[in-house]
């Protein structure tokens, strides 16, 4: 199983090809991968958790700046089975 900081350096090796045919769609990366591209990152989120889980996987949208939030902020998990712990 391949780590985050993977994922995001094999979506890098396809980005600009990305960008060229998929402009601002949802890239769902999972083992070193391309899954697909989604037209909303709800579609994208649905098929990661139905079939990889909790991942990981990276979930981009093409053409955007990576986001950096910091530490303080928490994301609730949506398709969990239980409370957020950090």
């Amino acid at each position: 199983m391949a780590e985050l900081k993977d994922e995001i350096a094999a979506y890098e090796k396809i980005q600009a090809d990305l960008e060229s045919k998929a402009m601002g769609q949802w890239a769902l990366i999972h083992d070193l991968q391309l899954v697909d591209t989604f037209k909303t990152f709800e579609d994208a989120a649905a098929i990661a958790v139905q079939k990889f889980g909790r991942g990981p996987y990276l979930i981009r949208q093409i053409g955007a700046a990576p986001m950096t939030l910091p530490a303080s902020v928490m994301y609730n998990v949506v398709h969990g089975n239980g409370p957020v712990r950090l």
